[in-house]
C-alpha cells in the first residue's frame, strides 16, 4: 500500500486548537497518523501513514472543527 504524506498550513497555534481538531482527525486518518508543529510560522498539519485519504478529506475536517486550512506544495 502506498504512504501518504500530506503537509497543511494551519491557524492551529496552541494546545488547545489542537485538542479541539484531535476527534475529527482521528476519525479521518487515524490516531497516530498527524501532528501539528505549532512553533512553525505556518502552524504545519503534518499527515502521513497507509490509509486512503484525500486532502479534501483533511481539510473539511480541519475547517469543520472550526479552523482554518490550505494545502502545501
Amino acid at each position: 500500500m502506498e504512504k501518504i504524506n500530506l503537509k497543511f498550513k494551519t491557524n492551529l497555534n496552541c494546545q488547545n486548537c489542537v485538542k479541539a481538531v484531535t476527534e475529527p482527525l482521528n476519525g479521518c486518518v487515524g490516531e497516530g497518523n498527524w501532528q501539528v508543529d505549532t512553533n512553525h510560522e505556518d502552524r504545519v498539519l503534518h499527515v502521513f501513514g497507509d490509509q486512503k485519504v484525500t486532502k479534501e478529506q483533511v481539510v473539511d475536517a480541519v475547517r469543520d472543527a472550526g479552523f482554518e486550512i490550505e494545502p502545501l506544495e
